[in-house]
């Protein structure tokens, strides 16, 4: 049977229909990014005002460059709330985080990937079990491991648990699974790699867009952290942002400036911008390279 051609009224009728889905589509979007980006703005507009001018309510108007260097002076001068000691410990305990959550749970995902041996099915359950496993549960135990260890008031294990992490482990997997031929390292073994020198030169490339995705969740999470470092850390050079912020936020209310309280914010929140920006490449890189795949 002939299929006929459609007519010259039917084509400019689903043009116009198809015209009309994508001005939706993108009015929607555009309102979505603008409720996200309206609170950055709000962020970054209260962060350049005094606190007297911040308590009268809020403005679509920056402060004058004069509130926002008093703000940032007012900031890094507060000996009571050490921000640039706060700041490098978070970066030191975020990008350890990243750096051994995403390389040990590639590793742990690539032996049981890769290899076939007794006990594997068991061993993809237990550790699917400790990822149901709330943080909450084992916080006084970890707590009181730590206080025997000698390791209170000490960056360590904030960041050396990541080690395990069963969620990176698992998301790890699935893309090993998707993306991860057998053949490949097959292929390495006949060509004499070791196993270590397969995992680090071939797979490590060809899993960087999970790697990059990993790395992104797990330094926020590790950077937004508060309740860990909390119960770990003491002394004031030692302690996170998150700590340093709950301290001026819960300030003695004659003292409390919120131009700082903003201020600070927004300085907690520039280096994940530049992690994000920095690592956003490969995760486009990997969304083109794996639509193209059949």
């Amino acid at each position: 049977m002939k299929v006929q051609p459609k007519t010259k009224d039917q084509q400019t009728g689903a043009h116009a229909a198809l015209t009309a889905r994508r001005i939706v589509a993108y009015a929607v979007l555009i309102l979505l990014c603008a409720l996200c980006l309206f609170f950055f703005y709000v962020l970054i507009i209260n962060a350049t005002r005094p606190h007297a001018d911040i308590q009268k309510g809020f403005s679509f108007l920056p402060g004058s460059w004069t509130s926002l260097c008093n703000n940032f002076t007012q900031v890094i001068n507060n000996a009571n709330i050490p921000i640039m000691s706060g700041m490098r410990n978070s970066l030191i305990v975020s990008a350890m985080t990243a750096i051994f959550a995403c390389y040990f749970s590639a590793l742990t995902a690539f032996g049981i990937h890769a290899y076939r041996f007794k006990g594997r099915t068991l061993a993809l359950t237990f550790i699917l079990l400790i990822m149901t496993m709330p943080t909450q549960v084992s916080a006084l135990g970890f707590v009181q491991l730590m206080g025997k260890m000698n390791l209170k008031d000490s960056l360590l294990p904030l960041f050396l648990p990541s080690i395990a992490s069963p969620a990176v482990f698992y998301f790890m997997y699935q893309y090993m699974q998707a993306s991860l031929p057998l053949e490949v390292i097959e292929a390495a073994r006949i060509d004499g790699s070791s196993e270590f020198g397969t995992f680090n030169r071939i797979v490590l490339p060809m899993i960087k867009p999970a790697l990059a995705v990993q790395a992104i969740f797990t330094f926020v999470g590790a950077w937004n952290n508060y309740f860990t470092p909390a119960l770990i850390l003491n002394s004031a050079n030692k302690k996170t942002l998150p700590i340093l912020i709950a301290q001026l936020r819960s300030a003695d209310f004659l003292k409390f400036d919120m131009g700082q309280v903003y201020m600070m914010i927004a300085l907690s929140i520039l280096p994940v911008i530049i992690v994000y920006l920095f690592l956003s490449k490969f995760i486009i890189a990997g969304v083109a390279v794996g639509g193209g795949k059949e």
